[in-house]
């Protein structure tokens, strides 16, 4: 293994106050505490290996007994009941809190996930208070409206008045990833309780304690009890207990698409509401009359921003075969220009996977792909101490029947590929069994149009990728789920339509 320096400065004092406390609780009906089995599991620094905190591990009791307090509060608690005011007052207020915190979020994010500090600082952090402020504006919306009907069987002398309501949805299992933790948990919690629900949040186990500093936050903020419940642990316990529960309303989920189906078969026990954000496997396409250096660079950060742990990344590339050469040519060298270290070195570009094992699995996929015949042009070496480091990779001579073209990586790994015309291109780009985002460079409207409307994908960039915004909704079509998270789709993901029909 090639080594790599994974020294870091030392962590502020609040971050330090925070992982000095070493042991982390459940919270359940505005209580913090142990797990009935007194049970608890490991977290830690994927950069190093070392052991940051213990941090309970929620069984089958701990979730029904959150999902109980979670009842409780949506049947007879205050929150579905406030004014749309009063709760919008509260989101502002959690938004406030991380604002005044931020610092703090940061450094623990990338000591939790290895994330570069910037990406969670100005980029993933922000966009998690912009959730809370976006849905803090849209619980002061809700609104139903009146049908004028054409119904004329009512009794003599009367008149029909006919409307509709939106309700919130009632307890919803929230059950997070660990790629980028915070953003993605509220992009759960803020619509749900902009629309008056009570939530039961399951965040990944090897990415916790953002999840318990932001239910601190929102204590603090003044969320009843019960309101909001953390129940932390293994998906296989925790999650499909979640799952499961037939007193839960509604699952969002976010992760792999093969937990996604298990997830679907679980809400089986009471035909829950489900939405799910699942893999994908993102094609980029360059066309010949593209900036050629902005879709080099714009490729390369698609792939390798936070380490390809991107549900959305651009892991395939296509390329013209006018312009395959110098595109490649650029994403190769913006590659090895990208400094590798410890997340917190404030000179780190890209840090480490989320742990050992993650990436001996992306390991694998290189691996794979060059018994299968692939060329690697940069990378493909594991690196570190703690063996959790994988350089930029980028593949070509590859077929479409390869894994390595197939399978979501969720690693640096592109493979890139050329083309000729707009069909051939379309046809690649389309043979997935996943939809979730795809990517254009183009200078021509012309093209920029005609591949954003025929491409099989929830989401399409044109000349950027990545690029989010708490208005925009985001989510997938085939196997990378259905529903939306962000905007006005993600609010409705937690409202019931009730129609009122009276003769008066």
């Amino acid at each position: 293994m090639a080594d790599i320096d994974i020294s870091a400065p030392a962590l502020s004092a609040a971050a330090q106050a925070f992982v000095n406390r070493r042991k982390h609780q459940l919270f359940i009906d505005g209580q913090w505490v142990d797990a009935l089995s007194s049970v608890t599991f490991e977290t830690r620094d994927p950069a190093t290996g070392a052991v940051i905190g213990e941090v309970a591990r929620a069984a089958a009791e701990d979730v029904d007994l959150a999902v109980s307090a979670a009842r409780k509060a949506f049947d007879a608690g205050p929150w579905r009941t406030m004014t749309p005011m009063e709760r919008s007052g509260t989101l502002n207020k959690i938004a406030d809190l991380m604002e005044a915190n931020i610092d703090e979020l940061a450094e623990l994010e990338t000591l939790d996930q290895g994330k570069p500090l910037h990406v969670g600082r100005w980029a993933e952090i922000p966009g998690a208070i912009a959730q809370f402020r976006y849905f803090a504006g849209l619980a002061l919306a809700i609104e139903g409206r009146t049908i004028p009907t054409s119904i004329n069987y009512q009794p003599e002398g009367k008149e029909i008045f006919a409307y509709t309501l939106k309700q919130p949805v009632g307890v919803v299992g929230a059950i997070v990833p660990w790629n980028s933790p915070l953003v993605l948990t509220v992009m759960k919690l803020a619509p749900a309780l902009a629309a008056g629900c009570t939530i039961v949040l399951k965040p990944a186990e090897d990415t916790s304690l953002t999840a318990v500093r932001l239910v601190e936050l929102m204590v603090e903020a003044g969320l009843p009890d019960g309101v909001i419940n953390l129940v932390t642990g293994f998906g296989s316990e925790a999650g499909a207990r979640l799952a499961e529960h037939p007193q839960v309303n509604k699952i969002a989920f976010t992760g792999s698409t093969n937990t996604g189906r298990a997830i679907l078969e679980a809400s089986k026990s009471n035909l829950k509401r489900v939405t799910l954000e699942l893999g994908g496997k993102s094609p980029v396409i360059v066309m010949p009359d593209a900036d050629i250096a902005a879709a080099a660079a714009g490729s390369a950060n698609a792939i390798f921003f936070n380490g390809g742990q991107v549900c959305v990344a651009g892991s395939r590339l296509y390329a013209h075969s006018s312009v395959f050469d110098k595109v490649v040519e650029g994403v190769v060298e913006a590659a090895g220009n990208m400094v590798m270290g410890h997340g917190l070195n404030p000179a780190t570009q890209l840090g480490p996977l989320v742990s050992k094992k993650h990436a001996a699995t992306v390991a694998g996929y290189i691996e794979d792909g060059l018994n299968a015949g692939a060329t690697v042009l940069c990378g493909g070496e594991t690196m570190g101490a703690n063996e959790s480091f994988v350089q930029p990779t980028v593949l070509t001579d590859v077929k479409a029947d390869m894994n390595v073209v197939r399978e979501e990586i969720f690693g640096p790994v592109l493979v890139a590929t050329p083309f000729d015309d707009i069909d051939e291109v379309l046809t690649a780009a389309n043979d997935s069994n996943f939809g979730l985002a795809a990517g254009i460079w183009t200078e021509g409207l012309s093209n920029a149009m005609r591949l954003a409307n025929r491409l099989q994908a929830g989401t399409v960039w044109i000349n950027s990728h990545l690029m989010f915004d708490a208005a925009l909704p985001i989510g997938g079509t085939k196997q990378s789920g259905f529903g939306r998270d962000s905007g006005q789709a993600a609010l409705d993901n937690y409202l019931e339509l009730k129609t009122v029909c009276a003769v008066v």
